[in-house]
């Protein structure tokens, strides 16, 4: 299955490296089918990169996920902020849903839980186990790039392989 991957982050503000971090391990596996994206943050112009893929998935930072990491469904937000900066994965959607007049591919967020975001810091030690939590859900994910799969392991978070 052809998929797109978006991973956001500034690697200079610690715990915002997550999603860079993420994607240098996704560049390693270096698996057919898969497209990375890598940026500071998301952008209109993102997507386009949505373009001919059958799954989405955009991995992320942040402060108000459960640790280590929360796992969603997303789709198209009828919204956008005024702004064209640093959109959400739906506004991105939203954007393909309307310059391709027709429905986006299916699509997933990874958002992985950080502490400090300071620029000049590293990864917390919090934000380094919940890496290795989401490297290794990330892992099952992509042995099976499926949106029916994808939905199934959605369920399963509350296993105690994933909890924090």
């Amino acid at each position: 299955m052809s998929m797109v991957v978006f991973a956001v982050g500034n690697p200079s503000r610690g715990d915002d490296a997550l999603g860079p971090r993420l994607m240098d391990w996704l560049t390693e596996q270096a698996r057919p089918g898969v497209q990375l994206v890598s940026d500071f943050q998301l952008q209109i112009e993102h997507a386009l990169d949505l373009e001919g893929h059958l799954l989405a998935l955009f991995i992320d930072a942040g402060t108000g996920t459960p640790a280590p990491f929360d796992f969603r469904e997303t789709g198209p937000a009828a919204t956008r902020p005024v702004s064209s900066h640093a959109l959400a994965p739906e506004a991105v959607l939203q954007v393909y849903a309307d310059i391709q007049r027709r429905p986006p591919p299916p699509a997933f967020v990874l958002c992985v839980r950080g502490e400090g975001f300071g620029l000049g810091e590293g990864l917390s030690p919090e934000a380094e186990r919940n890496l290795a939590a989401a490297r290794s859900f990330l892992g099952r994910c992509l042995d099976q790039a499926d949106p029916a799969h994808w939905r199934r392991l959605i369920g399963s978070l509350a296993a105690p392989a994933f909890s924090g």
